[in-house]
């Protein structure tokens, strides 16, 4: 218990999914958690039902929800300014927001591959852009970007996301090594989820959709296509995150931890 106690984290896109389980992790284990999203209800509902678990209390942990779109700059300033200024300090910021946008490179618009650079990379950039100054301000820091098995291994009708968590992968490692030259307390890692069993796969293209159905089978493509034949789960990844998000992980930066079932290997 309390792996993260006195911590101040960021967690963008926590209203559901890895994120809402990233968050429940964290608090879980002491840290005080910003749920950040742009689905305000459920939001809302997440911070609600953390400060109101007796384990997360217990533990000296609790959430507050902001209303947050990644790809703005100027809500990114005025979030790390808030969170400093009611929480006194800012120690992990987990860049989990995303979304995931298929389909034939040749077919696509312009739009949709310029949304999905603009969710998944830029708002990356700028949550490290703005978050190392307050994690120097508060004397340590540790950052944890959510990429992919997908910024490591390439798929067909999936380039484009290919690019956006294979660049997550990369620009991760040259923060990193950016932050150690110039001797600032911050840690910078990547996290690389196989296929988790997520309500992501109700948003998919509709291609991808069985007739009669409204989301693909996370269960059966598993058993399909990883290793061990199961899926993961938010808290698999959560997991990995408070590890990364602790003083465990203190000589751990510039690298990915991959959870994926084998699925890379």
């Amino acid at each position: 218990m309390a792996r993260v106690r006195g911590k101040v984290a960021i967690v963008t896109g926590g209203a559901s999914g890895i994120g809402r389980g990233c968050a429940e992790r964290l608090a879980a284990e002491g840290a005080q958690v910003v749920v950040t999203d742009i689905q305000d209800a459920l939001g809302e509902e997440v911070a609600a039902q953390l400060n109101a678990h007796d384990g997360v209390r217990e533990a000296g942990g609790g959430a507050v929800y902001m209303s947050h779109d990644v790809t703005d700059e100027e809500r990114w300033q005025s979030l790390v300014e808030e969170v400093e200024s009611r929480l006194k300090g800012l120690h992990v910021l987990v860049n989990n927001a995303g979304i995931g946008i298929g389909g034939s490179i040749v077919e696509m618009p312009l739009a949709d591959w310029q949304r999905q650079q603009a969710i998944n990379l830029d708002g990356v950039f700028l949550g490290v852009k703005h978050s190392i100054p307050a994690m120097v301000r508060s004397g340590s820091g540790s950052i944890i970007n959510m990429s992919s098995v997908a910024g490591l291994k390439g798929a067909a009708n999936l380039a484009a996301y290919n690019a956006t968590k294979g660049g997550v992968r990369l620009f991760t490692k040259g923060v990193a090594l950016e932050c150690a030259e110039k001797r600032w307390p911050v840690r910078v890692n990547s996290v690389h989820p196989g296929i988790i069993d997520t309500p992501i796969w109700t948003k998919v293209n509709a291609e991808y959709f069985t007739e009669g159905e409204n989301a693909l089978d996370v269960e059966v493509m598993a058993e399909e296509g990883v290793p061990t034949g199961k899926a993961g789960y938010p808290v698999d990844i959560a997991n990995g995150v408070l590890f990364l998000a602790s003083d465990e992980s203190s000589y751990v930066t510039g690298t990915e931890l991959v959870i994926d079932g084998g699925l890379s290997a």
